[in-house]
Formats: structure tokens, C-alpha cells, sequence
């Protein structure tokens, strides 16, 4: 378990209308699981993680998250179903609610900070209803010292209320659960749901605001390594697609996996302290880091335990979205501080369900903001109620129920800094391999590892010439001819198929979806992005 120095220190809540309440201040994990465990909150897996069951939320709901709409954010935040505005008033009169809730109650209260680097530091306090999202909070968000807590001042607060129900007809939410972000109060209310995701993903998508705005800094929903010889890799994408599988690298020292910054200085660092793994399926052999990284301290949520407190990460019983979190620490090859510098390569991952784009092919500038502000990856049948075949999936800028802003303002950012860095930019598939889903099957992770490292390693060709890549005829992309532990007729998925007539019919579905999601942006786009999407569809 991370090393962690007991806090005497007391604090009082009446600052934030939270009168009577017993205050338990800096609890250590061992305490904070103890008492999950002593009132009947959660289970002590077999490995000495903490099993807990988030109640009837076991992800986000991003219908349900708000950001007050003020004089802060009214001209700067890209207002619609992903941003969706709260009045002030509306907001004021339900945080009191939320703190007349928490009065009177055992609390477990935080203070913690975001960003590995000191220059963007952001002091945080977490104030919670439950001790096992304390803990979470204190695997996920970055650590102080004993000193530091001393005179800890908090920028940003997190009031986390599960058991509070809101009224919709008054409390002008749309249902009883909401998280809601106040920039001009600098504060985050979260009621109603016990899925801790929506504590990290809140500082996320204040970061997400605050940096871009205040700090000419790149927020990013990406995980980072970095290798002897000092270059960054950057990888991007959504839930499911291999972003914390594939960053946890033994050959190189892990960043994060999450959520990161890129500063005008051309570094990357870390927002959190911690990982918030998927563990659907997990196994020692695919995932070692992750596997091992399942003892004291962590907290798994939503799995099924047997009698003798194993895991079955093949039941999703409860929900396919099974987690763990845990601090960063609990990866053995991590860099200190996590703060990387020259990036060189980044990587876009989407699980294809069509199992029609290269396993990996690498973009010129205008397809890289094309697919960043895209952001595709897939649903295949049984992750949702009703989906029963492959469906598109996109979310801008690989994460857009996180940001704030409009996505072509971080596409810029990111196209500008991709320029100043000179890094290359690789679309990697890890979804399917010879066929759609039900048909083709998974890509192994051992070629993807493969195809990886060779781009890092420059065992693939910087110059996109005939020799070296085939250019996809429906999307455009270049993918290499060869790759070093890969076979050759794998990189080709057209090959894998042996039905040209089905790929082809496929590949154009997808890449006529690509243009039908991305109208939504052309009016903001160059010509250089716009050049860069799918040539057929």
C-alpha cells in the first residue's frame, strides 16, 4: 500500500453550512477500508483489495452533469447536450440543501491537490458522505506532505452526497442524481449517485476549463509514458480502447493513465495520483500491472466475489463498466515526479467493432485534428440496452463530456503544439481483425504491442512514400507495408476479411459516418483538417 504519515490536524465544516457533523480529517486507507468494512459498506477481496457496489449507478451519467451558467462561463463554454447549463440561483439553493444533508453526519473530509507539476498545481478538498469514496479520492487526486497540509489552503471543493436525492420539479435537475460544476464558486456538488468517477471527472472537466482559459496549457483525456531515452508518447482514447492497458508499459516508466496537461514549456504531467482501471475481463498474462496492482489500498467496484473472496472479472452481472482504482504507486515502473518531457509520438486508439480501419497507420496533420475532433471508437452489442450490432461511437477530442470549451479550440492546441514538437501521429485500431464483431475477433495485444513499440522505436518509416505504406483507399490513412512482429498480411484489414465485396460495403458505412458526425464542425474547420477526412463514404 502507498506509504501515508498520519494528519492530526482537525477542521471545522461550518464554513460550508455543515453544522454538527463529526469530521473525520486525512483518514489513512487502512482506516477509510476498516471502516467500509465495519458498517457493512464493502468486502475485503481475497488479494486485501476493498470490494464496494456503487448502488444504482455503476458509471457516469452525462445527461446529469451541469456547469453553471454566469458571467465566468457564459461567452466561453460550448453551451448544449454535453454542457448543459444550471442557473445560479438554482445552484445555490441546492448546495445548501446538499450541506443541510451532510450536517449532523460522520463526514470524511480530504484535502488533496491536482497536477504533478507545481507550476499548475490545484488545491483541492473532498468532502464525503461515504468513507470508501474518501478513499478513492485519496487514490485518484495527488498527495501533500505532512508540511504541506499544515497551511493547505483549498482552491477548488467536492461535496459528495450519494444518499442525497434531489427534486427535480424544484431543484431544477433532470432527475434525482447530479454532479454540477460552479467556476465562479469553485465548486463541484455531487448527489444521488455512489459511481466515483464523478469526483475525478469533475476536476477533469474544471481542468479542462481552467487550463486552456487561465494557463496556455492543453488538457488532455490521454495516458503517458515515457522511455530511456526521454521521449513522451501520448496516447488518446476512450473507455475500452487500451488507453491504461497499453500505457502500463514494462519497458517504459508510466506517466499516467488518465488525464494529463501539455504546457507551453512542451511537457506533459499528470492531473492525478492514481489509475481507474476497467478490470472487465482481466487476466495476470494480458494485464500483469494492472493484475498485481490489486492489493491493499485498492478499491474494486461492481465485481462479483465468490465465497472466498476471489474475483470473477469475466461477470458482469452487475456491469460490463467493472473498475479499479488504485494509487499510482501501485505500478512498480512509474516516473517521479509524473511529469514527462519531448514528446514524440502520439497515438489515437479506437476499438473498430467493423474491424475495417488498420490495426495501425500513421497521419499527416490534417487527418490527426480530423479524427482528435472526431474521436471514434465503437459500441458492440450487449455494452447498452438495445444495441445488438456494431454502432459508431464518437466523442470529441476523445472525451467530450469533459470539456468545456468548443473541441476545434482544443483541436487547435493540439495541432499547434503537434507542430512546435514535430511529433508523429499513429491511429491505432484495437478492436477487430477479419471481420466485424460476431465475425472477425479481437486484435491480440501482443501485435498491437508490437506495432507500438516499432513506431516509438523508429522502426517504422517517418516519410509516407509508396514503398513504405498503402494508402487506404477509403480513409485515406497510410498503413505501413511491414512491421516488425507483426504479420504481414494483419496489417492489411482488407486481407483479413477474404470477402472484398462485405469490407469494402463496411468500410464505406463507417467512413460515410465519420462525415455525418463531423458536419457539425465544418464550419469551424480549415481546409487542412477538412482535407483530412475519408476520401470515400
Amino acid at each position: 500500500m502507498a506509504s501515508y504519515t498520519q494528519v492530526t490536524k482537525t477542521i471545522s465544516l461550518k464554513p460550508y453550512g455543515i453544522d454538527n457533523a463529526t469530521v473525520h480529517y486525512q483518514l489513512s486507507p487502512q482506516e477509510l477500508h476498516e471502516i467500509t468494512v465495519n458498517n457493512e459498506m464493502g468486502k475485503t477481496a481475497s488479494s486485501g483489495a476493498l470490494a464496494v457496489n456503487t448502488g444504482k449507478f455503476t458509471g457516469r451519467s452525462p445527461l446529469d452533469r451541469f456547469i453553471v451558467r454566469d458571467q465566468k462561463t457564459e461567452d466561453k463554454v460550448w453551451w448544449g447536450n454535453i454542457n448543459i447549463p444550471f442557473e445560479p440561483d438554482a445552484f445555490a439553493k441546492l448546495k445548501t440543501k446538499v450541506t443541510d444533508y451532510l450536517s449532523n453526519k460522520e463526514i470524511y473530509v480530504r484535502d488533496s491537490y491536482a497536477c504533478a507539476d507545481d507550476k499548475y498545481r490545484l488545491n483541492i478538498r473532498v468532502i464525503n458522505e461515504y468513507p470508501w469514496s474518501n478513499m478513492f479520492a485519496y487514490n485518484m487526486f495527488l498527495r501533500p506532505t505532512e508540511e504541506e497540509l499544515e497551511n493547505f489552503s483549498p482552491e477548488w471543493t467536492i461535496l459528495n452526497a450519494p444518499g442525497f436525492m434531489a427534486d427535480p420539479e424544484v431543484d431544477g435537475t433532470r432527475q434525482s442524481n447530479f454532479a454540477i460544476l460552479s467556476f465562479t464558486e469553485k465548486t463541484i456538488i455531487i448527489g444521488g449517485t455512489g459511481y466515483t468517477g464523478e469526483i475525478k471527472k469533475g476536476i477533469f472537466s474544471a481542468l479542462n476549463f481552467i487550463l486552456p482559459v487561465e494557463k496556455e496549457t492543453m488538457p488532455m483525456h490521454c495516458s503517458a509514458n515515457v522511455g530511456e531515452n526521454g521521449e513522451t508518447a501520448i496516447f488518446f482514447g476512450l473507455s475500452g480502447t487500451g488507453k491504461t492497458t497499453l500505457s502500463a508499459d514494462p519497458d517504459r516508466k508510466l506517466i499516467g493513465d488518465d488525464e494529463h496537461g501539455w504546457t507551453k514549456e512542451n511537457t506533459i504531467f499528470n492531473f492525478e495520483g492514481g489509475c481507474y482501471a476497467k478490470v472487465i475481463n482481466l487476466s495476470e498474462e494480458n494485464e500483469p500491472d494492472i493484475y498485481k496492482a490489486i492489493k491493499p489500498g485498492a478499491i474494486l467496484e461492481n465485481v462479483v466475489l465468490d465465497e472466498k473472496g476471489d474475483v470473477n472479472f469475466a461477470d458482469t452481472s452487475i456491469t460490463q463498466n467493472t473498475r479499479v482504482s488504485y494509487p499510482i504507486d501501485h505500478i512498480n515502473n512509474i516516473k517521479e515526479p509524473s511529469v514527462g518531457k519531448n514528446p514524440k509520438n502520439i497515438f489515437f486508439l479506437t476499438a473498430d467493432a467493423f474491424g475495417v480501419l488498420p490495426p495501425i497507420s500513421k497521419l499527416s496533420p490534417g487527418q490527426a485534428a480530423y479524427h482528435f475532433i472526431s474521436g471514434y471508437t465503437a459500441k458492440v452489442a450487449g455494452t447498452e440496452a438495445g444495441v445488438t450490432e456494431p454502432q459508431p461511437s464518437f466523442s470529441a477530442c476523445f472525451g467530450a463530456p469533459f470539456m468545456p470549451l468548443h473541441p476545434t479550440k482544443y483541436a487547435e492546441m493540439l495541432s499547434k503544439k503537434m507542430q512546435e514538437a514535430g511529433v508523429n501521429v499513429w491511429l491505432i485500431n484495437t478492436g477487430w481483425t477479419g471481420g466485424p464483431y460476431g465475425v472477425g475477433s479481437r486484435m491480440k495485444l501482443k501485435y498491437t504491442r508490437a506495432m507500438i513499440s516499432a513506431a516509438m522505436n523508429g522502426e517504422l518509416p517517418q516519410e509516407i512514400s509508396h514503398e513504405n505504406y498503402h494508402i487506404h483507399s477509403v480513409f485515406g490513412v497510410a498503413q505501413p507495408r511491414t512491421c516488425p512482429g507483426v504479420p504481414t498480411d494483419v496489417l492489411s484489414p482488407r486481407a483479413t476479411w477474404n470477402n472484398d465485396k462485405g469490407y469494402y460495403e463496411t468500410a464505406h458505412k463507417l467512413a460515410k459516418s465519420f462525415k455525418e458526425n463531423f458536419k457539425k464542425f465544418e464550419e469551424y474547420a480549415s481546409k487542412e483538417i477538412m482535407d483530412g477526412q475519408p476520401p470515400l463514404g
